[in-house]
Formats: structure tokens, sequence, C-alpha cells
């Protein structure tokens, strides 16, 4: 006999309400400056400047995105983002998963000792100086390799990552591995990875979103232009529609009309390049989608 679905009661239709209320609530909050950005990306500079943009865009025009795609600058920011980005995903993936699997085996000797010194680096660093003497000591400065090798691992997803691998891969699937002839090696590539998409899945998606919105390292340890990332650029448009009043100061009348008009189009260029760097992690989320929400979760039990 099929059991009768049971009736919600009347505590229960209040509180599924209010939940209700309360998330739609929230995500309108998230939900209105991305809607407020794109369409400020599509109005012109002088509604952007006088806040008339709220909802939809105001007097139309596409002159910000005009201006951006055909922007050098742009177009180099974005080849290096792109290198930057997948660069450090494919070794960040690689050592993350792979410390992680050494350290989630039970036969490896010290294996708490070494996860202890893992986790003290989350609490204590040297510092912005000493790390960035390190950096120049190495070589590394003003190279591509500032931001790809330092920070390779992030601590939060090498536990994230071990804890999944504990709980999801039994030790008797090794051991039957071993049986057939199966190395250590083999057993990592054959059997642990093609098991770990889950894991994987978050992985590559957290260290691509952290390396594509990188804008501190670069700031720090890149002088040459032609290797800034788009956040840099992004920094400098920002920047650029600052407008100090005293420097309005003795100015005459062309002079400050000129400077209005860049501002104006800094305004919108702003917007519009925003709405260009975001769009390639919009784009990868909805593939990584149905792999992200089940490694989380299954990853953050400790145990």
């Amino acid at each position: 006999m099929k059991k009768k679905p049971q009736k919600h009661t009347a505590g229960d239709k209040v509180f599924y309400t209010v939940i209700f209320s309360f998330l739609s609530f929230f995500f309108l909050i998230v939900l209105y400056p991305v809607i407020f950005v794109i369409s400020s990306s599509f109005s012109s500079g002088i509604a952007v400047m006088a806040s008339r943009v709220v909802l939809w865009p105001v007097d139309f025009s596409i002159e910000g995105y005009r201006v951006v795609f055909n922007t050098s600058a742009v177009w180099i920011g974005y080849r290096n983002s792109i290198f930057y980005t997948v660069s450090s995903i494919i070794l960040s993936v690689s050592m993350t998963l792979t410390t992680a699997y050494c350290l989630s085996r039970n036969d490896v000797p010290g294996r708490s000792a070494i996860m202890l010194i893992f986790t003290f680096t989350m609490f204590f660093s040297g510092g912005l100086i000493p790390t960035y003497l390190l950096i120049r000591n190495l070589g590394m400065v003003d190279t591509p390799w500032v931001m790809i090798i330092p920070g390779s691992i992030s601590v939060w997803n090498l536990v994230m990552a071990k804890t999944f691998l504990q709980h999801n891969i039994p030790t008797e699937l090794m051991d039957a591995a071993k049986i057939d002839g199966c190395s250590d090696i083999a057993y990592y590539t054959r059997v642990v990875i093609p098991l770990s998409k889950a894991i994987i899945a978050v992985l590559v998606l957290f260290y691509g979103v952290s390396n594509w919105n990188s804008f501190f390292t670069p700031m720090i340890y890149l002088h040459n232009r032609n290797l800034y990332p788009l956040t840099i650029f992004l920094r400098e448009i920002l920047l650029a529609t600052q407008i100090d009043i005293t420097i309005l100061e003795g100015m005459d009348i062309e002079a400050m009309e000129a400077l209005m008009q860049l501002t104006e189009a800094a305004f919108v260029i702003k917007y519009a390049l925003i709405v260009v760097s975001v769009v390639p992690v919009i784009a990868i989320y909805p593939f990584v989608q149905k792999y992200f929400i089940q490694g989380v979760m299954i990853g953050s039990i400790k145990g």
C-alpha cells in the first residue's frame, strides 16, 4: 500500500513561508548589484554619472564594450589571466590531489606530523616582507612564475581533498588492486583519479576563481605591463574614474569639459570591463556544478 503524503501543518506552512520570503529577499539583495553592473555597462556615461541607472539601461549604448574590445591592454590582460589561471589550475590540482592522497593513506609514516606542518601554515606566516625577499631571491619577481608557483597548494583545499579521499575510496579497493598486480602509481592514476571527479571539479573551481581574481600578488610582484593580468588593468580603469576635486581649481572650461568626457567614458568602460572579466567564470560554473555540491558536502565532513 502506498503511504499517503503527510499534510503540512499550519506551523509548517508558516515556517516555509518565512524561510522562502527570507531566501527570496536575500537572493534579490545578491542579484541587484549584478543587474546594476550589467545595466550600467549598456548605459551612457552621463546617465551612469548622474545615478540615473537603477534597474534598466538608460540611454542604451555599447560604447563601453566597443572601447574595451578595441583596447590592446584588455586583450593582454585576458591572455595573461587565462595563462596564469590554466597553468595554476593544472599545477595546483595535481599537487593538492597527490599530496592529499598520500596523507589519506594509513601506511604513510609520519603523515600526522606532516599534516600538522601544513596546518601550521594556515595560522602563521612570515609576512609580506620576508615573502617578498624569498620570491626575489628565487628570481621570480616580474616573471609569470610568481603567479603560478607560490601558493600552489591551499591547505584548506588540501584538507578538503584528503577528507574526501578518506571517506570515498575504501582501503579494500587498494588491497584488491594490489592482488591484481597494480602498482601504487597505477592505482593512483587508474583508480583514485577517476573516482575523484567531484573533488577535482571543486578544486578546479576554487583554484580557478582564486587565480582569475588574483589582484594583490601581481600588484606587488609584477612591474612589466606585458605581464599584467586583467585585474590590474581593471584597477587602473577604476582609479581613472576617481576625480580629485582639487585639480579642478584653476582649470578653464575647455579643460574641465575634456576631463568630464574622459571620466564619463571611464565610468562606462569600468562596468563593461567588469562584465567581460566575470564572463569566463560564469561560463565554466554550469559544467562543474553537479560535481561541485557533491564534492563540497562530502569533503567537508571531518573524521
